[in-house]
């Protein structure tokens, strides 16, 4: 690809996860199956958090429509409860994010159930990696992502909960902008931003769970973690 050119491709045929899973077996027979993007070297490997979960047996049973076993169960996967409303909770997990419901999610489920957030994310990317590696001979960044919303912001958007072999952030301060004054404060979350990218071509109904994004910048190529780079720690925070 030309510079400056970045290409999100979704792999198709994944199918339905359950727990125990070889994802890194599924993406690669879906990937390399005719007419898909194949894996190259370079690409970034976006996968929801869902699938993910599913294959790790974060499923639990929930009756959907009784409201206290769900305040319970979101309750129980948070660390801290920030605000209530109804049967609403933004809760702070353990992994240090602040999301709606402790990110317990209902939809793409079977009835009865409900799925919960990994219990590492970075880790979970790290160990996708290597599998892939292991198993295609490439070397490729991985994002688990999920859908947040945003504080003082309608609607959703895709956000990196964990990665590998890709940067969480990227530390733009010290350097020039294109009128050559240096950057004082800019740091960007380039695997929010990937992971953003890359739900337009999975979406929410699609059958869709991953994602190839080819382009990315080389020197974004890196050890990165979520938990470590993005997760604002709690002397910088205005809001908690």
């Amino acid at each position: 690809m030309a510079e400056g050119e970045l290409c999100v491709l979704g792999v198709r045929g994944i199918g339905e996860v359950r727990a125990g899973a070889d994802l890194a077996e599924l993406i690669s027979l879906a990937s390399t199956a005719p007419g898909a993007p194949g894996l190259h070297d370079g690409d970034v490997v976006v996968v929801t958090s869902k699938v993910v979960a599913k294959a790790e047996g974060r499923v639990v049973a929930l009756d959907g429509s009784d409201a206290a076993a769900k305040v319970r169960l979101v309750e129980a996967e948070a660390v801290r409860v920030l605000r209530r409303r109804g049967d609403l909770r933004i809760t702070e997990t353990a992994h240090g994010f602040v999301c709606a419901n402790s990110g317990i999610d209902l939809s793409n489920v079977d009835e009865g159930a409900a799925v919960l957030l990994p219990v590492d994310p970075d880790r979970s990317a790290r160990r996708l990696r290597a599998d892939l590696r292991r198993r295609c001979g490439v070397e490729v960044g991985v994002i688990v992502s999920d859908t947040f919303g945003r504080a003082w912001r309608r609607g959703v958007t895709d956000v990196a909960i964990g990665c590998a072999g890709i940067a969480g952030v990227v530390d733009l301060r010290g350097t020039l902008d294109a009128n050559g004054r240096v950057l004082e404060a800019t740091e960007v979350c380039v695997a929010d931003e990937l992971a953003s990218a890359a739900d337009l071509v999975m979406g929410k109904a699609t059958g869709i769970p991953v994602a190839i994004v080819r382009g990315a910048d080389p020197s974004w190529l890196r050890d990165g973690s979520v938990r470590e780079e993005v997760v604002r720690p709690y002397d910088e925070d205005l809001f908690r």
